[in-house]
């Protein structure tokens, strides 16, 4: 017998804002028949292709102080890498390191922090590896 990963949680600040604007970055959605709202406590969200979901669970937790000791690291579903980190930025995500070519041509990553402080890294599509 085995465990497996139910879903991803993240403590939040403010869940519904904070799982709003992974539903951006990721293309997740709601789940079926519980729809997030303002001021929820808990908010889950699901990828519509793999079924993976992640919970924003609400709590005074205060500012982040240390590095994650567990972080999501994402992949470009469409394009490449660099296009990727554009439009993550676009949405206000925070650079904390640009790892890209450190071993050369093509290689590495650019770690992120979501508008709560969550760190999390983009690595290289799978085209691209």
């Amino acid at each position: 017998m085995t465990a497996y990963v139910s879903h991803t949680t993240f403590d939040a600040e403010n869940a519904y804002a904070l799982s709003e604007w992974w539903k951006r970055v990721l293309g997740y959605s709601d789940m079926p028949g519980d729809p997030n709202e303002p001021g929820d406590e808990q908010c889950m969200i699901v990828d519509p292709t793999s079924g993976h979901r992640l919970l924003f669970v609400e709590g005074k937790y205060g500012p982040k102080e240390v590095k994650n000791r567990v972080h999501l690291d994402l992949g470009s579903r469409e394009g490449a890498r660099d296009e990727e980190i554009e439009r993550i930025r676009r949405l206000d995500a925070t650079v904390i390191a640009d790892r890209r070519g450190e071993r050369g041509p093509g290689t590495g990553w650019v770690t992120f922090a979501d508008p709560e402080g969550n760190e999390f890294c983009l690595v290289r599509s799978p085209a691209e590896m």
